[in-house]
């Protein structure tokens, strides 16, 4: 593929020299440097109105050098926040753990073009600081780049702890084989130096990149790339290739992904997932030899929730035991960025209640570092309005962070081999139509499955029904939720909408490529008289039926296609999946049947550990 020649600017030859006076930041003072510092703390960093010269700020990272100096970088987007402008590299450096920050400089200008995606990583053997990053003809008209997009990986260097910086070299002829001939993305998250094993001292870093035939995406990949050399030469390790069927389908998009060393040495890589079929928004796999190779290709998680995001990883403590995850909590849409931890290096995460909110704003991208001693930086987009309205620096020791919390309360799934469900909240046990049932107060009362394939309905028909009984005349009032949530992750729902005086049954599917669509029942009444009705969802025989008491009370056409599939996956009774809605009222007796077994039996007659 022919890649024109992308040139740097004249502003970035005198950059080098600007810098020194540019960039010294402003020391914080004797007396604030004595006063207790407070757990938690942030400032706006990056801001079109704080720092002119660019409509948009987006795409964060952020390492410590040796010297203990933070480098947070940025896009710097002229011209408006599309993906494909003239985008600039920019940084701003602080000496004193992330309190103060100096003036912004110019790392890389685009002059028109797309420099983009940085991705950092320090080399603590020589001090050096090293910047992978790519460049793609820059568009004037808002659009993203054409397909295929003639993406190029570069590298710039920095060896005076980030004030100046070297010119931009090409590593097209290490770094991007014949297959990566479309969409190419370096980190953006920063890399890892390894400190354990073999190949200590290695660097690494993340790209993820697209197959192009000649006339469509044909492969997504996701890649390692590592230097024993300091970063003088690079070469791909480890590789993981996803093919796109025919139809534009696929399993998996490992993509803008995350690394982190265990105590073991193992490189732990958490990636954004978007748009294949597996079920989850992150998708993880483990390098057992330095970054060479993937022990095992990705997975995804469908239970950690989050919307198609990039997020961010750090272990803290003592030995790195507990590694962090940042990224937003909704997984339909991007805001509450939170923090959620692991104890077993990856594999199992807290879930979105036990998660710590870093706010309920829209937030998007992030990157961590260790600040200073006792703290940890997240630099990440947020906004009141969207996230890409300015990006943050937040300071936090750990011990802000919620305390580890022991097992949940359960009640029993009766379904055949199923677990037992999370009691979140603390619903009551109070009597039932037949026996017991449970009270929800509306605030954070919930039960939650954990996840099983046997909970994936698919394209197959089946049978939702629940006891329910409630006397409010407002807000929506989630009965079950199973599978995603918003209007285009596939799922299915029933609640109360008593405002408008009904009950609400809906699926939504996808179908191949297409579209997603959504089939919505609906009662004329919200059965909200205190009194103990029987509910039931069907889809069967090509149609979807609401039934109240045994009566139908709504039916329409179904619509062919997966009820479960490429999102986050939870089941929720008494709770909407982003926590956005809590049942107001007595649930008894929840099934779901399909091919005439039960996929959960939830009698709800008893909490057990409370």
């Amino acid at each position: 593929m022919h890649r024109r020649s992308v040139r740097t600017g004249p502003r970035s030859l005198v950059v080098a020299a600007l810098a020194v006076a540019s960039a010294l930041p402003v020391p914080a003072s004797a007396q604030a440097a004595s006063k207790p510092q407070p757990p938690f703390e942030q400032q706006v960093l990056f801001k079109a109105s704080q720092d002119p010269g660019y409509a948009c700020y987006r795409i964060p990272s952020v390492v410590k050098t040796v010297r203990g100096t933070l480098l947070a970088f940025a896009e710097g987007r002229r011209n408006d926040c599309s993906d494909a402008g003239d985008i600039d590299i920019v940084v701003k450096r602080s000496e004193d753990g992330g309190r103060t920050w100096s003036p912004l400089q110019v790392v890389n200008e685009g002059a028109g073009d797309t420099h983009g995606n940085p991705s950092p990583v320090v080399d603590r053997r020589t001090g050096r600081i090293l910047l992978a990053e790519t460049y793609n003809t820059g568009r004037t008209d808002g659009k993203n780049c054409d397909v295929p997009c003639d993406r190029t990986p570069h590298m710039q260097h920095s060896d005076d702890d980030g004030r100046t910086w070297s010119r931009p070299r090409d590593l097209s002829d290490e770094l991007l084989p014949g297959d990566f001939n479309s969409w190419y993305a370096t980190g953006p998250s920063h890399g890892i130096q390894l400190t354990r094993g073999h190949h200590r001292g290695r660097l690494v870093f993340a790209v993820n990149a697209e197959t192009w035939n000649g006339s469509r995406v044909t492969a997504n990949h996701a890649a390692l790339v590592v230097s024993d050399d300091g970063g003088e030469h690079w070469r791909i390790g480890a590789k993981d290739s996803w093919p796109i069927a025919d139809d534009g389908t696929f399993r998996q998009k490992p993509s803008e992904m995350a690394l982190a060393e265990r105590p073991d040495g193992t490189v732990y890589v958490s990636g954004r997932e978007q748009d294949g079929t597996d079920l989850g928004h992150r998708t993880h796999t483990v390098s057992r030899d330095g970054g060479d190779s993937f022990a095992r290709p990705f997975a995804a998680q469908p239970d950690l929730y989050t919307p198609q995001v990039q997020a961010s990883l750090l272990p803290v403590g003592e030995d790195g035991d507990r590694l962090l995850l940042a990224c937003p909590g909704d997984p339909d849409r991007r805001r509450t960025m939170m923090i959620r931890s692991s104890y077993d290096g990856g594999r199992t995460w807290e879930s979105f209640d036990r998660g710590t909110v870093v706010t309920t704003d829209w937030s998007g991208y992030s990157d961590m570092v260790r600040a200073d001693r006792g703290y940890v930086g997240l630099l990440y987009e947020g906004g009141a309005v969207d996230a890409r309205d300015e990006i943050r620096f937040a300071r936090f020791t750990p011990d802000w962070l919620k305390d580890r919390r022991g097992p949940d309360p359960t009640t029993d799934d009766r379904a055949p081999g199923a677990r037992p469900a999370a009691v979140l909240g603390g619903p009551t046990e109070t009597d039932g139509p037949a026996g017991g049932a449970l009270a929800f107060d509306g605030t954070d009362d919930a039960v939650r499955l954990p996840y099983s394939e046997r909970l994936r309905l698919g394209t197959r028909e089946f049978s939702a029904s629940l006891w329910f009984r409630h006397g409010a005349t407002n807000g929506e009032q989630p009965l079950l939720s199973l599978g995603g949530t918003g209007a285009s992750q596939p799922q299915v729902t029933l609640l109360a909408e008593p405002a408008s005086n009904r009950i609400t049954g809906l699926i939504t599917v996808r179908d191949g490529a297409a579209t997603p669509r959504t089939v919505t029942v609906r009662s004329t009444s919200a059965y909200n008289d205190g009194n103990w009705h029987r509910l039931q969802l069907r889809r069967t025989d090509g149609r979807l039926t609401l039934s109240v008491d045994g009566k139908e009370v709504a039916g329409a056409a179904d619509a062919p296609g997966s009820v479960s599939r490429n999102s986050p996956f939870g089941v929720h009774i008494g709770q909407r999946m982003d926590s956005r809605a809590h049942f107001t009222g007595s649930l008894a007796d929840v099934r779901v049947t399909s091919g005439g077994v039960d996929v959960l039996w939830l009698p709800l007659d008893r909490v057990r550990g409370d």
